[in-house]
């Protein structure tokens, strides 16, 4: 077994499930992991300022059963990202990584995320400095392949010698521009045209930088595909989250070569309920964890009925783990 930290996560990293704001907390991290072992996690985008500034460390909590999860951070001081790379450090996480891809009105008053792609050389700072308080943890960039009017054949190489150059050896690339004025988030993730043979040029120029490649991979023959192509690893988001059983339940065979620890829908929604109990009795609420859940029989018979009675029920103030075998009544 190889002891390295950064290559146990890079060999994690040919099949990642991408940082998803309000949609990959811990519930659904726990629930994903049922699916595969292998596949890396990612956390929600963390703001260092929240970290650092606003004393917001529950943002970093998380499962031991997670790992290898990675948390994603935002933020544009060196300093600041330093000090919450040590924080996530000290929590345990397998890699930091910073968002240089994220287009929302928010984030870029915030001046971070996509809009940073303006500026390689702070991200080089930024990534530096992330780097020095990282120790054996991995520290990791995911970026577009430009914004607005820039040339991704021109700024895309130029972002990434800049940043490999302050220590970064590996990078996710979102294949597509953002438009920082004109499309919201949602629009940003289909409208601007994928680039895939532009990131598979990157990797061929670069052989020595680990490049994953995301943006419109919705099944696990799409991400063999891209392996095979060339590329280190592949980023899966909204399928990966809409049709979770789709995606994740043979990821650890085919894509990782390792035995699949389950292979039934049905035995990983009951594998959750042990989990929704703890968090029922530390005081949360069923739909916290089940909204998370909605898309495990995604094109199954019976998918229909099992949506709809958790929509329906898990919000209610009595709605318990018994929910789970109410709502799987015509599915077992």
């Amino acid at each position: 077994m190889n002891d390295d930290p950064k290559m146990r996560v890079r060999k994690a990293a040919r099949l990642s499930v991408a940082p998803m704001m309000d949609w990959t907390d811990s519930h659904c991290r726990v629930f994903h992991r049922l699916m595969s072992r292998e596949t890396l996690l990612y956390t929600e985008m963390v703001t260092a300022p929240a970290l650092v500034r606003g004393g917001a460390t529950h943002l970093l909590d998380f499962e031991p059963a997670e790992h290898p999860v990675a948390v994603q951070l935002g933020g544009s001081d060196p300093a600041e990202l330093a000090e919450a790379t040590r924080m996530a450090v000290d929590r345990g996480y397998d890699e930091v990584n910073l968002n240089v891809g994220c287009p929302s009105d928010r984030v870029q008053s915030g001046t971070f995320g996509a809009v940073l792609m303006r500026d390689p050389d702070l991200v080089a700072r930024c990534c530096a400095a992330m780097i020095a308080a990282a120790g054996d943890v991995e520290v990791t960039v995911k970026c577009r392949i430009g914004v607005d009017d820039q040339d991704p054949e021109v700024v895309l190489p130029d972002f990434l010698d800049r940043v490999a150059d302050a220590g970064v050896g590996r990078f996710i690339i979102h294949a597509r521009k953002a438009w920082l004025a004109g499309l919201s988030p949602k629009e940003n993730r289909d409208i601007p045209p994928l680039d895939y043979d532009l990131v598979h040029r990157m990797k061929s120029t670069r052989p020595d930088l680990h490049l994953s490649i995301n943006g419109g991979i919705a099944s696990l023959d799409a991400a063999e595909a891209q392996l095979a192509a060339g590329m280190d690893g592949v980023m899966i988001g909204r399928a990966a989250y809409h049709d979770p059983a789709g995606i994740l339940m043979q990821a650890d065979s085919r894509i990782f070569g390792r035995a699949d620890p389950m292979d039934d829908p049905v035995a990983v929604a009951q594998a959750m309920k042990p989990h929704i109990t703890r968090h029922l009795e530390d005081g949360g609420k069923l739909a916290q964890v089940t909204r998370h859940m909605l898309g495990l029989f995604a094109g199954r018979p019976g998918a229909r009925h099992w949506r709809r009675v958790l929509s329906e029920n898990a919000h209610k103030a009595e709605a318990d783990a018994s929910l789970i075998d109410e709502a799987m009544a015509v599915l077992a």
